[in-house]
């Protein structure tokens, strides 16, 4: 009897030792399980049926190779409609009802800083990449306890405004105009935009605002086309990028028309046609058409021939890659702070794109190039 009481204590206290080390919300011996908030519906759905359908292809890759420390991912997508209150509750749903042990690719400035300040970020959630740059995501982790569980891998607006306006300013353009949409997104370029044209000494000649998930630009051309502008930086999606251009066109108005990476230079012309052309666009990562690039062609060989190439599944390819090569590095006994532990710890070359974070930066990277539509919608650098 004493023997037998000695074996169930021994497999009580092994039984225990083995929950204990698979505890963390959303981790089995298993599996683990990541979940992501982007618009599958709407007029941003074009964007996040990309980066949802690229980032479940990598996974899929992952698991079929092993998955990650024996664990295969599961993904949990929900639809957000680029609104900021859907992807608030989408993101507390992920937490609290689908128990996720963390999240990648989000979509949106506002949506996600919002999330952030209520959701994730109190629960101590880490999120891998977000389609933004807005600088509420970017504040230094140590002052803000929130942005401790932000990881961001692309360049902010400001470093996108930057390059556009020194671009500008270097072919002897002064008059300027502004058209950003009415959010953080917007705000954050048109702030950046500001601040890089008073180092030069200049300031917007108009600015014209559009409200989020609307293409109403009606008076946006109206203030716009009074400055006869030499050139329109446009901080918006490509619904109203597209709406913009066209009116102002239909007004007499051809600018030279500069956009941020965040439109979508597919969508872009997909709304305009060949009347696209000759639209430049900031761009936060590597040339997705160039298979030198190691990291572009493992990419390339991941959506294969028939998926078509973008930024965008640029970029969701890279977050994806980052999160698996962290959680790789966070060890078998996987828990959050030990996901966060490795992602400031990461500074890795991954085949051409530099990705590093420190505890005091969680920035990954302020890569930026500029690239213009050229004839059937192909991006030239």
């Amino acid at each position: 009897m004493k023997a037998l009481r000695l074996a169930t204590s021994a497999l009580a206290l092994g039984l225990a030792a083995s929950l204990s080390a698979f505890a963390e919300t959303g981790v089995t011996e298993s599996t683990v399980t990541l979940g992501m908030s982007v618009p599958l519906s709407g007029p941003s759905a074009g964007h996040g049926k990309e980066l949802q359908g690229v980032v479940a292809a990598y996974f899929d890759q992952v698991n079929k190779a092993g998955g990650v420390n024996g664990r295969k991912i599961e993904l949990v997508a929900l639809d957000d409609g680029y609104e900021t209150e859907r992807t608030l509750a989408n993101t507390k749903a992920l937490l609290e009802t689908k128990k996720v042990f963390a999240l990648v690719s989000y979509y949106g400035s506002t949506p996600t800083t919002e999330a952030m300040n209520q959701a994730f970020g109190p629960a101590g959630v880490p999120l891998v990449g977000t389609i933004s740059g807005a600088q509420t995501l970017r504040q230094d982790p140590g002052a803000s306890r929130h942005n401790r569980f932000m990881f961001n891998l692309r360049a902010s607006y400001a470093d996108e405004v930057e390059a556009i306006a020194n671009q500008l300013v270097t072919l002897g353009l002064k008059n300027i105009a502004v058209f950003y949409q009415n959010d953080g997104f917007g705000k954050a370029g048109l702030d950046g935009l500001t601040a890089t044209l008073k180092k030069h000494g200049l300031a917007p000649s108009a600015v014209g605002s559009v409200e989020r998930n609307s293409d109403d630009v009606a008076k946006a051309v109206e203030a716009i086309a009074k400055a006869n502008p030499q050139a329109v930086v446009m901080v918006t999606l490509y619904k109203p990028t597209a709406a913009l251009v066209r009116a102002l066109r239909k007004a007499g108005q051809n600018p030279m028309f500069m956009t941020l990476s965040p439109v979508g230079g597919d969508q872009l012309f997909q709304e305009l046609g060949n009347d696209a052309r000759g639209i430049g666009i900031s761009q936060v990562m590597p040339y997705p058409w160039n298979d030198t690039v190691p990291v572009v062609k493992d990419y390339q060989r991941l959506v294969g021939k028939q998926g078509g190439y973008s930024y965008m599944g640029m970029e969701a390819y890279v977050t994806a890659r980052v999160a698996v090569e962290a959680m790789k590095r966070a060890g078998k006994d996987l828990t959050r702070e030990k996901l966060v532990a490795a992602l400031e710890g990461l500074n890795q070359d991954i085949g051409g794109f530099r990705v590093g974070f420190t505890p005091a930066n969680h920035s990954g990277s302020r890569f930026v190039e500029l690239t213009v539509i050229g004839a059937n919608g192909r991006m030239m650098k």
